[in-house]
Formats: C-alpha cells, sequence, structure tokens
C-alpha cells in the first residue's frame, strides 16, 4: 500500500505531462491522484502508519492511546485529509479572489492603461521589460497574485502562440525569483519568516543578488536567440472602434483599486495575522460594492459584462480542480511519512547543507515545496538567535541553511511547469503545455536556479 501510494502518483504525474498526447485534460488525472491516493492511504492505514511517528505524535497530542484498534489510524488519516482540506482551501479561495479581480480589471479594459505604455514591438526588449516588472512586483504582493496579473497583461499584448508561452515560461521564473527574496513574496519564504528561521531584513538582503541572478543568467541567454519583433494585439487607436461600455474614469478606478487591493492582502496579513485569503475577500468585496455602484444606471446587458456576476463566468475553473487534485496528492504523501523518510535520506546520504538545499530545490519542481520546506523545517532544529549551528541537528535565526532553504524552494519550482503555484495559474490561465514547458523553459530555468545557488554559496563563503 506504501508503494502503491508513490505508483499512483508517478503515473498520475506522467499523464498531466502527456496531456496532449493522450488527449485527458490535466485537472481529471490531477483529481484521479488526489482521490485514489488518499482512498490507498484510508485502506491501507494499519500497515502504512505501522510505528510511524507522525501517528505517536497525533496519538500525544490529542491524548489517545493506541490499544490496537483499527480505527485509531483510520481516525489519524481523516485528521489529516481535514488540516490538508483547510489548507488547500484557503489557496483556492485566495486564488479565486485574485482571478476575479484581474478579469475585472480586464473587463474594463484596465490593463489597457499599462500595455498601451509598453511601446517597444522588440522580442527582445518587451522580454526584458515584463520579466524586471514581474520580479519586482511579485515581491510587493507573491508570486502567484503576480503570475495571475501578467498572465492577463500577455493575452492583450502578446498574440502569436509561440511566443506569448515563451513569455509565459519566463514570466513563471520571474515571479518565482522575486518572491524568494522578500519575506511576503512567496509561501516557503512566508514560512520560514513566521516561524523565526530568517528575518525581513536579512532574507532582503542575503537573497536579492542569488535570486536576480537567477532571473538575468536566463534572460541573457535568451536575448541572444530572440529575433524580431513581437506581434502585439488590438492597439490604443484599433480599440476605438470598439464598442466602448466603461469610461476612461471608470477604467482608471477599476485599475487602482484592483492592484490596490492585491496589494493591501500582505498588509492585512501582517496587521490581522488572518489568511490571505481573507484579505482577497475583503478586496474583491470592496471592489464589487464599487463596480456595483458604479454601473447601477446602465442597462442590463453592460452592467451584467462589467460586474462580478459576470466574470465570474470567465474563471479557468479546471485549473483550480487541477491545483486541488494535485496539493491533495503530495499531502497525502506527506502524512503517510513518505517526505519525512526523503528527507532523513538526503540527510543521511548527503550530508552536505548547500547540497541538500540544491536537491530539495529541484525536488520542489516535482512535488510541492511547501511540505518539503516543512519537513526540513522539522528535520533541523531552531537555536537561539546567535547561537552556533549543530551540523546536522540545529541551526540558530538568520543561519545561511535557513536562508538558502528560501532561495532553493523557491525558485527550484521553476524547472518545471507544475513546481509552483505560479507556474499552475499560467499553465491553466494560458494553457501552456507541459512538455513544450520541458522542451523550451526547463533547461534555462535550471541554469539560472545554478548560477543564482553558485552566487549565494561563493558570497556566503566570502563573508564567513
Amino acid at each position: 500500500m506504501y508503494i502503491l501510494m508513490v505508483v499512483v502518483f508517478v503515473l498520475g504525474y506522467l499523464a498531466i505531462a502527456l496531456e496532449h498526447p493522450i488527449k485527458i485534460d490535466k485537472a481529471a488525472s490531477a483529481l484521479l491522484i488526489g482521490a485514489i491516493t488518499w482512498t490507498i492511504f484510508a485502506l491501507g492505514a494499519d500497515v502504512i502508519l505501522e510505528g510511524s511517528p507522525q501517528l505517536a505524535e497525533y496519538l500525544h497530542e490529542y491524548g489517545l492511546l493506541n490499544n490496537g484498534e483499527t480505527t485509531t489510524p483510520l481516525h489519524y488519516v481523516t485528521h489529516e485529509l481535514s488540516h490538508h482540506i483547510s489548507e488547500i482551501a484557503e489557496i483556492l479561495f485566495f486564488l479565486l479572489g485574485a482571478m476575479t479581480i484581474v478579469e475585472l480589471i480586464d473587463a474594463h479594459e484596465g490593463f489597457a492603461l499599462i500595455t498601451d505604455r509598453i511601446n517597444t514591438t522588440s522580442k527582445t526588449k518587451l522580454m526584458w521589460i515584463l520579466c524586471l516588472l514581474t520580479f519586482f512586483l511579485s515581491a510587493a504582493l507573491d508570486n502567484l497574485t503576480t503570475a495571475i496579473v501578467m498572465s492577463a497583461l500577455l493575452k492583450k499584448l502578446v498574440k502569436n502562440k509561440e511566443d506569448l508561452w515563451l513569455y509565459a515560461g519566463m514570466i513563471i521564473l520571474s515571479a518565482n525569483a522575486g518572491g524568494a527574496w522578500s519575506p511576503i513574496g512567496d509561501v516557503t519564504t512566508i514560512m520560514l519568516w513566521i516561524g523565526g528561521q530568517v528575518t525581513a531584513a536579512n532574507i532582503v538582503l542575503k537573497l536579492l543578488l542569488p535570486s536576480l541572478t537567477c532571473l538575468i543568467v536566463p534572460l541573457v541567454v535568451l536575448s541572444f536567440r530572440m529575433k524580431g519583433d513581437v506581434e502585439r494585439k488590438l492597439g490604443m487607436v484599433e480599440r476605438e472602434h470598439l464598442e466602448d461600455r466603461t469610461t476612461p474614469l471608470e477604467q482608471k478606478t477599476v485599475l487602482f483599486l484592483g492592484v490596490g487591493a492585491l496589494l493591501f492582502v500582505p498588509v492585512f496579513k501582517t496587521v490581522t495575522h488572518l489568511p490571505p485569503f481573507m484579505g482577497i475577500l475583503l478586496g474583491l468585496g470592496v471592489l464589487w460594492t464599487v463596480t456595483e455602484i458604479m454601473h447601477r444606471s446602465k442597462n442590463k446587458s453592460d452592467k451584467t459584462k462589467l460586474s462580478v456576476i459576470g466574470v465570474l463566468q470567465k474563471i479557468d475553473t479546471p485549473s483550480v480542480l487541477f491545483f486541488l487534485g494535485i496539493l491533495a496528492a503530495v499531502g497525502s504523501l506527506q502524512s503517510a511519512g513518505h517526505l519525512t523518510v526523503l528527507a532523513k535520506f538526503l540527510e543521511e546520504s548527503i550530508g552536505d547543507m548547500y547540497a541538500i538545499n540544491m536537491v530539495i530545490g529541484v525536488l520542489s519542481s516535482i512535488v510541492d515545496n511547501v511540505p518539503l520546506v516543512a519537513g526540513a523545517m522539522g528535520m533541523y532544529d531552531l537555536l537561539p538567535e546567535g547561537a552556533a549551528a549543530i551540523a546536522g541537528t540545529a541551526y540558530p535565526v538568520d543561519h545561511s541553511f535557513w536562508e538558502f532553504l528560501a532561495y532553493c524552494a523557491g525558485t527550484g519550482g521553476s524547472i518545471l511547469i507544475i513546481g509552483s503555484a505560479a507556474g499552475v495559474a499560467v499553465m491553466g490561465i494560458l494553457s501552456v503545455d507541459f512538455i513544450w514547458y520541458l522542451k523550451k523553459i526547463s533547461w534555462l530555468a535550471f541554469i539560472g536556479y545554478v548560477s543564482g545557488a553558485a552566487v549565494f554559496i561563493l558570497s556566503d563563503l566570502f563573508l564567513h
């Protein structure tokens, strides 16, 4: 049963990768592996959890006794499922809220205020502008939100599908690199920041240069390969002939309120300590109310197209379900102990601090980086600030291990398109093919990942 869970996950992963050849939507494959792995876990709980440290911890935490009853392991499975579903729901609600805000801005042609100011048609110049914008925006928002916003911009800027996918791939790389050096830019960095492993100022200071290198190196390589001009979509002059349902004031109001709502999320989280999805729902509620008042005197047809009710029909639901299935499947492997075994194997077989984090980064492109980072945080204790590190056992606050873990887990997910939340979102919104990404972008992401890691290691050794 234990091995069977891994087999199902691998087969499902292959089905997702071969989505187009086998003509089965990736969301269907993801939902199947999510449901089947948990079913196997429930049916084989007695065998899978025999001698499991996770089960022992659960029994101790809730004051339960392992009296041999077959229901005890099943109680653990249902408890873990509820725990993972609550975490997944937070991510999905955030994703739905952010996607709705972006679609509402798009319905009001708000992004035209940005796209019409990007006048260059050079493929290379446009790539640099969009990637650097994404890099710094993802540090202020987060990589998932930024990827959603930039995907909407790309749909307005680029017409040719091959060019669109190439820009989309680099947007994923830029968003993940930008999120790694900010304490609020990536969920794994947030975990380390909230957990006390790193401080905000230090993570910015130590990871800005490696993260920037992770982006710049692929951009430089790509600059020598890209030639010609990009085929743009409708410009401002041509759009004047389209039906105009909004005024310039409404266009600007929705854009600034929408972007403001997205920027408000990290502030809301810092002040209230509530999950980010509550902040995004608050922002969506405000924007919904404003647009209802704004369009209340318009005819029903125009009002519907410009309202939240209307744009909800454009939300990519299959992508949300795909995200649900993938995270559920990874959660089952985490609860069954597969990822704990992996973490211990890395410690025993590799040992070197830098090498372990490099491997974790590569693995995060296959398995969600959140449980990998959680496993690493559980594998090593946190010493008081200023204490000396104990190799293989514990590290103090702002130690290089924690900082490098943030970099590797944040940027390594770019190697495969489904290795990060940003990649999953872009894959769904722009229908980027898994195999195409593997051929065209993965090698660029890998050389960027290794280059940034080299910069971190060299600077860390030099400073010490």
